[in-house]
């Protein structure tokens, strides 16, 4: 199982090569240019005003921005892509005339996905560091929470991605899922400011998961459920996700 999925992943790292330089701008400038909007322009001006978050808003923000930047960045490789290799590149086609499975192809582009996704946390880390907004050494961790924050969104997103009939389903998902789960997840403010039915959304989500983890590695505290439970929930996304992707892929390719 290991080689063929090492095959399948080995084809999109080549396909990488021609188009990484494209990310540098997005992995480094981007976070930066949103830490100074946000985290020091609107984060001095909290600051200032409330004490209610118990930390100063950048290194509040910072951590919630490095869980959503690995959602972003999951979600754009497991939808487009992905429904490229079904209807315009049809790579996927192309190996199931391999000795490729399709579980092979699944799993060999899961593991490009988390591989972008680790490179952007590790890029958005480095840009933490640089604002002073790391003050653990448990930040270490957080590509991890990054890689498994992104799989539990890559793996629906390509069962999603396998049954679209036409590129426009994607902008419905970032409009109704993306988008509100970066705002009302935690990114931005405690969902504990919110009203009962938006918080049990929240707490579903994974991204809110994700945020816990990774501000907790950031600030060195502990997080509101605990390790094992966020752990859990979105190692439940991922194997819901996987199991829904598959059985996307071997419906569109056959097994």
């Amino acid at each position: 199982m290991a080689r063929p999925t090492a095959l399948a992943l080995e084809y999109h790292l080549v396909s990488y090569r021609r188009t990484w330089r494209s990310s540098v701008f997005s992995s480094f400038a981007l976070p930066a240019m949103f830490l100074v909007a946000m985290g020091i322009t609107v984060g001095r001006y909290i600051d200032e005003r409330s004490t209610a978050i118990g930390v100063p808003y950048l290194d509040y923000l910072g951590p919630g921005l490095l869980a959503s930047t690995a959602l972003q960045v999951a979600v754009g490789d497991s939808t487009w892509p992905v429904y490229s290799g079904f209807h315009w590149s049809r790579i996927y086609h192309a190996m199931r005339a391999s000795p490729l499975t399709v579980g092979d192809m699944l799993r060999g582009h899961l593991l490009f996905a988390m591989l972008r996704v680790a490179l952007s946390g590790v890029a958005f880390l480095v840009v933490l560091l640089l604002f002073g907004a790391l003050h653990s050494w448990w930040a270490l961790a957080t590509p991890l929470v990054c890689v498994l924050l992104g799989a539990a969104c890559a793996a629906p997103c390509f069962a999603y991605a396998a049954r679209a009939d036409n590129d426009g389903a994607f902008a419905v998902l970032f409009r109704v899922g993306v988008v509100p789960m970066t705002l009302f997840a935690g990114v931005f403010f405690p969902v504990e400011s919110l009203p009962g039915p938006a918080r049990v959304l929240a707490w579903v989500s994974p991204l809110w998961h994700g945020v816990e983890l990774s501000r907790a590695a950031t600030l060195g505290t502990s997080t509101a459920w605990g390790l094992p439970a966020h752990t859990a929930v979105l190692l439940l996304w991922c194997a819901a996700g996987y199991v829904l992707a598959l059985r996307a892929f071997t419906r569109k390719l056959g097994d």
